[in-house]
């Protein structure tokens, strides 16, 4: 049998459901056009005397509220970000209801509060959560789409919007527009644009938007890209001026990027290689480059051509390590000096010159050189020439046979100290040596200079020191004038 306090607490508990449910069903009847069906999943809370005494389970898991132990400022600090004009009562009068909305017009939701004699009856109704989301997870997502740095938004089917975050309202205002104004020229079917957008000071903003379709829904996100669109126009404009260079340049250019494909060439290349330019704008790599190369006569036919791959491999491992240096001996007589260097960027740049009339003004010099020794070879003075450093540098046939030395077949350079010691030997007397070594070793300004030598064989010659050009000395070795007068009257006795 059950005692008198049990009863007394079954029939409190009958008597609140039963206000309870008068409650609610009055105020459903106070506000039109409602669904009944909506109550399933409504967040329902009941407070007696501000005590939390009664709740639906979404609403208890909503706000981590517990029967007993809460009270109505513990709703109302929950409710007040969305619902600022929340009551801190539930009403004045004895029995009433009103309805609140949020805060944000864009906030669908709104909060049913009737009350009646000390009892109060709070009703949260929102849109369905989708995908089976708590509502602590919808308010996670909204805040973090509201508190996004970069302008978010949606527009429907007609292209107007439907939803923007706050980020989006700020740059609206900052572009001097309405916080619901389109402030970007939307991409036309694509996922991701550039577009711009210009602030009050007349200035352009530039942004990338990125476009999500489901439906006929749209959400996009812009992001801003101004510093990079910045740097891109700079290296541009810095590509554009280096370009204008190169075009004048006459030396032909070739600069490989990282991927091995061709980023920048000038018109020096068109008219050294003779390739075409539409092959070269269409960015060949470098094998294809060579190939074609070779095809035009551009560089010296391989002797292999089984292994010309891997030669053209190796030329191009070599110009990225900054080593390759060749000569190209065209089949139409042309002289191409080749280089290959590394270039920022992993790129690799190849340096094409004609270098022809260099080689023909060489060759010709040496054929001039050539012909100048045999020349002096038939001359019967014997003649040496010094640099100004004391280097023999030249000497004909008739020194040769003189002095017996050959210098063309010395391991090292013969110097004036070297052709000294050699002469001493086969001449006599008080050569003055010294002076010989100071004039041929003195820079600037000298007079000729004529030194007597007596050989051992009883011979006498001069040898005659002449300053020539670089400062460098003739030496020669002449007939002293008494050996002429004595040949002399020897061929006059001989023909008498």
């Amino acid at each position: 049998m059950l005692q008198p306090s049990e009863l007394l607490l079954i029939l409190g508990v009958s008597v609140i459901a039963a206000i309870a449910a008068v409650l609610l069903f009055e105020g459903r009847q106070r506000l039109p056009n409602r669904q009944a069906s909506e109550t399933a999943e409504n967040v329902a809370l009941l407070f007696d005397d501000e005590v939390l005494h009664h709740a639906t389970q979404p609403a208890l898991t909503r706000f981590a509220l517990f029967p007993g132990a809460h009270v109505w400022d513990d709703l109302r600090a929950a409710l007040l970000p969305r619902f600022p004009d929340f009551p801190k009562a539930a009403g004045p009068t004895t029995q009433g209801n009103m309805t609140m909305r949020p805060d944000d017009p864009d906030d669908p939701s709104f909060i049913e509060i009737a009350w009646r004699d000390g009892m109060s009856w709070v009703a949260l109704h929102e849109e369905p959560v989708p995908n089976n989301l708590t509502h602590a997870q919808t308010d996670s997502l909204v805040l973090c789409c509201e508190t996004l740095p970069t302008p978010a938004w949606e527009t429907s089917a007609d292209g107007s919007i439907a939803w923007r975050n706050a980020a989006y309202q700020t740059l609206a205002k900052a572009l001097g527009k309405e916080p619901h104004a389109e402030i970007f020229e939307m991409p036309q079917e694509k996922e991701t644009a550039r577009t711009s957008v210009r602030d009050v000071a007349g200035n352009h903003d530039w942004y990338e938007i990125t476009t999500h379709r489901k439906d006929d829904r749209r959400l996009h996100h812009a992001v801003r890209i101004t510093p990079l669109v910045q740097s891109e126009t700079a290296q541009r404009n810095f590509v554009q001026a280096l370009a204008k260079t190169f075009a004048h340049l006459s030396i032909g250019l070739a600069i490989f990027d990282r991927d091995g494909r061709l980023s920048i060439f000038n018109p020096a290349l068109v008219d050294l290689t003779r390739l075409q330019p539409g092959f070269l704008a269409g960015q060949p790599d470098m094998l294809s480059f060579f190939d074609q190369l070779r095809e035009n006569r551009g560089m010296p036919e391989p002797k292999n051509y089984v292994t010309w791959r891997q030669q053209i491999t190796e030329v191009i491992a070599a110009a990225s390590g900054g080593q390759y240096r060749e000569t190209w001996t065209l089949e139409d007589g042309r002289t191409f000096a080749v280089q290959g260097r590394p270039h920022p960027g992993g790129a690799t740049a190849f340096l094409i010159e004609d270098i022809s009339p260099e080689i023909t003004l060489t060759r010709n010099f040496r054929t001039e050189m050539m012909q100048y020794e045999v020349l002096l070879d038939t001359v019967e003075t014997a003649m040496v020439v010094f640099s100004a450093s004391g280097i023999l540098t030249f000497c004909n046939a008739a020194y040769r046979k003189m002095w017996s030395q050959n210098p063309e077949s010395a391991f090292a350079d013969v110097t004036v100290h070297d052709a000294v010691t050699l002469w001493r030997k086969d001449v006599t007397g008080d050569t003055p040596w010294e002076s010989l070594l100071d004039f041929v070793t003195t820079l600037g300004q000298r007079d000729p200079r004529r030194l007597p030598l007596g050989f051992r064989n009883g011979k006498l010659m001069d040898c005659e020191l002449v300053p020539i050009s670089s400062d460098a000395t003739l030496v020669r070795f002449v007939r002293h004038p008494a050996e002429n007068q004595a040949g002399e009257k020897a061929m006059l006795d001989q023909r008498a």
